[in-house]
């Protein structure tokens, strides 16, 4: 299914959330990652757009983004999206990583922790690289908030079958979950996949 993104708004605290009445109380569903994990390419790969802004320097994103998915186009576009997409700022960029830990307790674990309409959080790991403790501090984060959360290994075109499976086993094994669905914001690869996931929150 083809969905027409709108962008909402970037908020800055908590204060600036979009309202129930801006979002129809749709599901939301929440991008998290490494400054550098590719966010915002998975994102525009699953949108088939250009929505979430690619930058060349990690930690650009310094807002929540949130991006309104509607069924339908044009006359016959449905006024209630489907599903809500919030984009929130990377981590464990060494340049920006104290600035960042700064601003989590202002706005983010606010909007982790109480945001009621937050259906399912996208933790995503980079494939290519050893097991995060950033990583590994976000997952225990989730499951002691007990939220819903799916496990997302990016960049997954750049290795071989054999490699890939071998960097997910020892992904699961560090961060201690059942299940990590590996995609390429590139290749398209496991993009289907994870749109199901997404679906099965959506009203």
């Amino acid at each position: 299914m083809r969905f027409r993104p709108v962008f909402l708004l970037s908020a800055t605290d908590a204060a600036h959330f979009p309202s129930e009445a801006r979002t129809f109380g749709a599901p939301e569903v929440a991008f998290l990652g490494r400054s550098n994990v590719g966010k915002s390419s998975l994102i525009n790969a699953l949108l088939g757009s250009n929505e979430a802004r690619v930058s060349s320097t990690p930690g650009r994103t310094r807002a929540i983004n949130f991006f309104a998915l509607h069924e339908g186009s044009g006359d016959k576009m449905k006024v209630r999206p489907a599903l809500i997409f919030a984009d929130l700022p990377g981590y464990g960029y060494a340049k920006i990583s104290k600035s960042i830990s700064a601003e989590w307790p202002q706005f983010i674990e606010p909007y982790l922790s109480e945001r009621e309409a937050l259906a399912l959080c996208v933790c995503l790991v980079d494939t290519n690289i050893p097991p995060q403790a950033s990583d590994h501090q976000l997952i225990t984060y989730l499951k002691q908030t007990q939220r819903p959360f799916v496990v997302v290994g990016t960049k997954a075109d750049r290795l071989s079958n054999n490699v890939l499976a071998k960097n997910v086993a020892a992904l699961k094994r560090e961060h201690g979950v059942e299940e990590i669905l590996p995609v390429s914001a590139k290749s398209d690869a496991g993009v289907k996949a994870l749109w199901q996931r997404l679906m099965t929150v959506a009203e």
